[in-house]
């Protein structure tokens, strides 16, 4: 068999300083540990794939270390936190709520609670996805929270922090985890890429991060999935056919034909979209957002605002001196309009092109005007 290992497993974090864009928060637990001044119950929330099992597996580790370094970080050398890394530590205990969630399983974990630690000073739970488990047993577990011995500390971890009652909530010390910026997975994705021997365009890995949508996790097995299909040199192209993601290119080449006031090259560019197998509506969807880049591009202070490559960035600057900030507003009103039409349309394909003639006939409208 194969040993082959996902990347969001064999590169998963194993020290604060690892964890990618919670800085905040890994620096605080990390002042909490110092200065023992630790809470007897952590509430971690966030999306998908922003580190928050991760994190309260590190704090476990680093809190029962027996030799933490200068930078408050686990040695990973002493027995408490091999036995860890082996999953035979008998300190640090994990429960899935999605498929523990009745009031036997609280009590049970309520019974290994008043067991004194065996190795180190603290017995941790993890307690993942707590937000299912179920009311009987949230008011059974709100007790040994709110009045837990002194050697046990809670981890509690939730994609729906709203779905937790108010009781429990009132008992934690609460980490709101952020979605992890683009250039954060990329610079992450690059880091990877060079210790696996991928070769790797910075677009590439920047469109695989927009594509992960803040989840680093998912940012991983996208770029695993594109290593499998493209080998050791990832480009651009390769990440567009693996994903059928719409390539930028074709926003800037409708705004160029708009400027020129050509219409047959726009609707010719529509047919290709369609041809290649993309959605009207994503399509509408992406020009509103290049035009809504077109139009932060304006200002320089604002440029900076874009999260995209800095080549992309120079594309949209440039292209952004050639259309009156008014005209681009117009532009927006009418993707707008075809956006919330587009369900209820009885021929989608018509609408936009529609709209695509609308757009080419903006800056006859406005020289009208003028005269």
């Amino acid at each position: 068999m194969s040993d082959f290992v996902v990347s969001a497993r064999k590169y998963r974090p194993q020290t604060f300083d690892t964890v990618v864009g919670q800085h905040t928060i890994t620096n605080t637990l990390k002042n909490a540990i110092k200065s023992e001044h630790l809470a007897q119950a952590f509430l971690f929330c966030g999306s998908r794939g922003v580190g928050k099992t991760t994190t309260a597996r590190i704090l476990a580790k680093t809190i029962n270390c027996f030799n933490p370094t200068e930078q408050i970080e686990a040695c990973d050398q002493c027995d408490s936190c091999l036995s860890f890394h082996t999953g035979n530590s008998l300190n640090i205990y994990e429960l899935d709520a999605a498929s523990n969630n009745s009031v036997d399983d609280i009590r049970s974990l309520i019974d290994q609670v008043r067991i004194a630690p065996q190795l180190g000073t603290h017995k941790i739970y993890i307690i993942d996805e707590v937000h299912m488990l179920s009311n009987s047993a949230f008011n059974a577990f709100l007790k040994t929270l709110e009045e837990p011995p002194k050697h046990a500390i809670f981890i509690l971890a939730t994609t729906e922090k709203h779905k937790i009652i108010p009781t429990i909530l009132s008992r934690c010390q609460i980490f709101d985890f952020s979605r992890i910026r683009v250039k954060d997975i990329a610079d992450h994705l690059a880091q990877i890429a060079t210790k696996e021997g991928v070769s790797a365009d910075p677009e590439a890995l920047h469109q695989i991060a927009m594509k992960a949508d803040g989840a680093l996790r998912d940012a991983l097995s996208i770029f695993d999935q594109i290593v499998t299909f493209a080998g050791t040199t990832l480009t651009y192209k390769n990440v567009l056919d693996n994903l059928n993601i719409l390539d930028y290119e074709y926003y800037f080449k409708v705004v160029d034909a708009a400027e020129k006031e050509d219409i047959s090259t726009a609707l010719l560019i529509l047919n290709d979209i369609y041809e290649k197998g993309f959605d009207g509506h994503h399509f509408v969807v992406g020009l509103a957002e290049h035009l809504r880049n077109l139009l932060v591009c304006k200002d320089a202070r604002t440029a900076n605002l874009l999260d995209v490559p800095e080549t992309v960035r120079q594309r949209f600057i440039e292209q952004s001196k050639e259309i009156e900030a008014l005209r681009i507003m117009k532009a927006l009103n009418i993707l707008s309009k075809t956006d919330v039409d587009y369900k209820s349309s009885k021929n989608q394909r018509l609408l936009i092109e529609v709209a695509l003639m609308q757009l080419c006939s903006l800056k006859q409208e406005s020289e009208k005007k003028k005269d």
